[in-house]
């Protein structure tokens, strides 16, 4: 797990609907939400897409403003796998696993990976 800049930890994070560019609010958080995690907000939960950081010009020198999250309503994945210290979605000893946080596979990217008949061990 890699350290967060204090400064980080102080910012709004607004968070956006990737789709709509809807703004959900601006929101504190105690973490640094790196694409691929998930948070809960409002009783619905998002997957992150992109962080974008916001700078602006003070006394001659850019300071970081905010944060935004772009996210997408999607439930929690139900399999994952530990790859090289982060996790994927579905089972990374497939052939065919993107062993990527968004994304599942490229021969059944909604899964399940459980008794999938295109599983190939990898």
């Amino acid at each position: 797990m890699e350290a967060t800049p204090p400064q980080f930890l102080d910012l709004p994070t607004e968070v956006i609907v990737q789709k709509t560019l809807t703004s959900l609010g601006k929101i504190q958080l105690d973490w640094t939400p790196q694409p691929g995690a998930y948070l809960d907000l409002e009783g619905a939960t998002y997957a992150v897409l992109e962080r974008r950081h916001r700078y602006q010009l003070q006394s001659g020198k850019y300071q970081l403003q905010t944060i935004a999250l772009y996210v997408q309503k999607r439930d929690r994945p139900t399999e994952q796998s530990l790859i090289e210290g982060r996790w994927v979605i579905g089972d990374a000893s497939c052939r065919f696993n993107a062993r990527s946080e968004l994304l599942r596979c490229g021969v059944e990217p909604a899964g399940p990976c459980d008794g999938c008949r295109h599983y190939e061990a990898r």
